[in-house]
């Protein structure tokens, strides 16, 4: 082993940092060394961690392991007394140029153990020119890091900071960047993107941005948005959903819960009937929009009443994509000091919403039987929809390529497509 391996774990945010850090490994010589980014979310995501840690350790027993991420940060010395850990570094470290020049002199080696920042004095977001970001087809972008507000489950705040804004013109040059390098797709992400900009001179939002980007980056196709705060969103943004076809139709909504009191417990901003109404208006202005959504069950004193709300918000939302979070106490929360459910009513509550979730699944691809979409080729036989649905294509396509093409049928969580019509769309 020469050349360091990277293991990711979590969200997107996690996956467009893990990138840049390769590049700046790279860029400083690294080698023989693993790096294992973290997620903190729940704690079968830390249990993850711990079990990726001793299966890479057991594979590569004379490189220098490393652990990062949000878990390393929340709470280092967990892992710092693992005998397979070496190294403990925080998530402001972890991105900066510095760490890992002082990793390939073994500088850093030398200043001990754990190299973990308070994060929560973060208030400059650093930026990295990326030249690259796995296949060339679809690349994420951090906008935003951090998080101002205070859920009573999460402990993300605590891994990330503070809400930290990337000014447009760094944004727009690497969009630019990547368009030049042939992406067909920019993804926006961050902790809390719909807080984008209120740490700006002007305090611009969200929405102006991806207006901003579009029109400054023409030969970008497609843009998408990660996951969103649905009671943040701004007018500018509900003007590029009505009028802006390379922003893609598909919204993945931070909703965590169908119940109001439930919600008030979770000092969540929004309500159900909030929710409700932003995909009613936003599905009214882009009528092909689908939704995704964070639920989280078995939230401290949630009763079948209260989850039965949350079945129903399926439907008054018509919600398709669903990630189905069984509550998962974390110390420091206060959640984590409330009345617990049972284990076994979150696995069964969950278990229940997960198959109504596929059976939602099921009904959009049922629909899309005979509907032509340009499709986003992430391999010769792979690609999406505007709507982040996967198509299996019969032939060969190229990869990178904007194909159009007519689903024929459905099996599972897939769409097929048996030919393309026209010229793919580059």
């Amino acid at each position: 082993m020469t050349a360091p391996i990277f293991s990711t774990h979590g969200c997107r945010l996690n996956a467009y940092e893990t990138e840049t850090m390769q590049q700046l490994a790279e860029k400083s010589g690294v080698e023989n060394t693993i790096v294992i980014n973290s997620c903190a979310v729940t704690n079968e995501a830390v249990r993850k961690t711990r079990q990726d840690i001793r299966r890479r350790r057991r594979s590569h027993p004379g490189a220098t392991l490393i652990v990062t991420g949000c878990a390393a940060q929340t709470d280092p010395d967990r892992f710092s007394i693992m005998e397979e850990v070496d190294m403990v570094i925080g998530n402001p470290n972890k991105m900066q140029s510095e760490t890992w020049r002082r990793l390939a002199s073994n500088a850093l080696r030398d200043a001990g153990c754990v190299h973990v920042d308070d994060v929560m004095s973060q208030t400059v977001e650093r930026t990295h020119a990326i030249r690259a970001f796995g296949s060339y087809s679809r690349a994420f972008l951090k906008i935003q890091n951090g998080c101002d507000h205070r859920c009573t489950f999460c402990i993300i705040p605590f891994g990330r900071g503070p809400s930290r804004s990337v000014p447009s013109a760094s944004v727009i040059n690497q969009i630019q960047q990547f368009a030049d390098n042939g992406y067909r797709e920019i993804v926006l992400t961050g902790v809390d993107i719909t807080s984008w900009g209120n740490d700006l001179p002007g305090n611009p939002r969200l929405g102006e941005l991806i207006l901003n980007i579009l029109r400054r980056v023409p030969d970008l196709p497609r843009l998408r948005i990660s996951s969103i705060d649905s009671v943040e969103v701004d007018d500018a943004l509900f003007e590029a959903i009505a009028d802006q076809p390379r922003l893609m139709p598909h919204l993945h909504l931070s909703l965590q819960h169908g119940d109001n009191m439930i919600l008030k417990r979770m000092k969540r901003r929004h309500t159900r009937e909030d929710a409700i109404a932003f995909c009613q208006k936003a599905r009214a202005l882009r009528p092909s929009m689908t939704f995704g959504a964070d639920i989280i069950v078995g939230f401290p004193t949630e009763t079948d009443c209260h989850f039965q709300n949350s079945i129903r918000l399926v439907e008054d939302c018509r919600l398709t994509w669903l990630h189905v979070f069984p509550f998962s106490a974390r110390d420091g929360t206060p959640a984590a000091r409330m009345p617990q459910v049972t284990g076994a009513t979150i696995r069964e509550r969950a278990n229940r919403l997960r198959t109504i979730g596929r059976e939602a699944v099921m009904r959009h691809l049922s629909s899309q039987i005979g509907v032509k979409h340009k499709i986003l080729m992430e391999s010769s036989d792979k690609g999406r929809t505007e709507q982040f649905a996967e198509v299996i294509f019969s032939e060969k396509q190229t990869r990178g390529d904007i194909v159009h093409a007519t689903i024929d049928r459905f099996s599972d969580n897939t769409l097929f497509a048996t030919d393309s019509f026209g010229e793919p769309h580059n």
